[in-house]
């Protein structure tokens, strides 16, 4: 916004990309105010525009007691309000009910909730209990036992964190703290036109895709991911799930209906729900995932939870490229990815501008 024509018309629609780019006073008043400010507009013959509101102050204005000028714009009043919320979640033994975090924010319950998923991409219930997760996972790695580990997270009910273990752990808090002993992981290896599938799965669903040259190691990478597991090969009944998923790699546009363990924080598994929402034949980028999940700022977060995807195909992750169309990188090769789109009919052009 260079000219004052351009600030005036930022201050007629109260244009929220305005604040924190120039304040204004207005003469009559004696005042200084926001561009987003909800009081009535002026006279533009009484209105002068400032750099900053220390500009406004030094030519003799006071500050809006409405829009509160002098103090930060109301995003980042919000952003760190929430980070407030998530550092009393974290300190505190037991998760904070909605009512005191918002209290704590200055808010009202609803307005609170509305604001910490628009700035978070979870609910402060879900954040809890991921927090809640963290701590176990935390506990368990340094080897307390599963019940230190569950009062230190500040569960006080056995019955309440046996039910909360499988999503906070994707598996048996006792297999979790033996790194997946006493876990039954099934696979097989099957054979596509883009080279050797691994087909894993627990009891829960399918909770591995892996593509590769190498079968061996792509078995070897699943005992790496679960180094404790019972990991062994599948019978022969589980040929028609690598037969599913072999096909899924064959035409990557058409339907998968087998059961799926993910097993993720809640932002992952939020950002992978989000890629199985991508159409078939079509992309995104990473900063469009981002924001269709309500994190517009977190396109690198998204970019890490899709590259540990350990679900490839089913979670079509495959579907995400650069801002300016480029296929960026793909765990499982630049090629395959390439091939994938191809085959749904999507083959975005990495000269294209973003």
């Amino acid at each position: 916004m260079t000219t004052d024509d351009d600030r005036w018309a930022a201050l007629l629609r109260r244009d929220p990309a305005a604040d924190g780019a120039f304040v204004y006073s207005v003469r009559t008043t004696g005042v200084y105010c926001r561009p987003t400010c909800p009081a009535r507009r002026p006279n533009r013959a009484n209105v002068r525009f400032h750099a900053t509101g220390a500009d406004a102050e030094r030519a003799g204005f006071r500050p809006c007691k409405r829009c509160r000028p002098a103090a930060a714009a109301l995003p980042a009043r919000q952003r760190d309000a929430v980070a407030e919320a998530c550092r009393l979640v974290a300190a505190a033994e037991e998760p904070p009910d909605l009512a005191a975090l918002a209290e704590a924010a200055g808010m009202s319950r609803f307005h609170f909730h509305r604001v910490f998923k628009q700035v978070t991409g979870v609910t402060p219930k879900a954040y809890a209990a991921a927090e809640r997760g963290r701590r176990v996972r935390d506990g368990l790695a340094a080897g307390a036992t599963v019940t230190e580990a569950a009062v230190g997270a500040g569960f006080r009910s056995h019955g309440r964190f046996y039910a909360a273990a499988p999503a906070a752990l994707g598996m048996a808090p006792a297999a979790y703290r033996a790194g997946g002993r006493g876990e039954a992981i099934r696979f097989a290896v099957g054979a596509s036109s883009l080279g050797a599938v691994l087909v894993a799965a627990t009891d829960a669903g399918v909770c591995a895709v892996f593509l590769g040259d190498d079968p061996d190691e792509l078995a070897r990478e699943l005992r790496r991911r679960f180094p404790k597991a019972e990991v062994c090969p599948a019978d022969a009944a589980f040929d028609a799930w690598v037969a599913t998923v072999v096909g899924l790699v064959e035409r990557p546009a058409g339907a998968f209906d087998l059961p799926l363990d993910l097993r993720g924080t809640a932002f992952q598994v939020r950002v992978w729900e989000a890629l199985r929402r991508i159409p078939a034949g079509t992309t995104t980028t990473y900063a469009q995932l981002a924001a269709s999940i309500g994190r517009p700022t977190a396109a690198r977060a998204v970019a890490r939870a899709c590259a540990t995807n350990h679900v490839s195909v089913a979670v079509p992750c495959h579907r995400v490229v650069g801002a300016t169309g480029a296929l960026t990188g793909y765990r499982w090769g630049v090629a395959r990815k390439a091939a994938l789109l191809a085959r749904e009919g999507a083959e975005p052009d990495a000269r294209r501008p973003s």
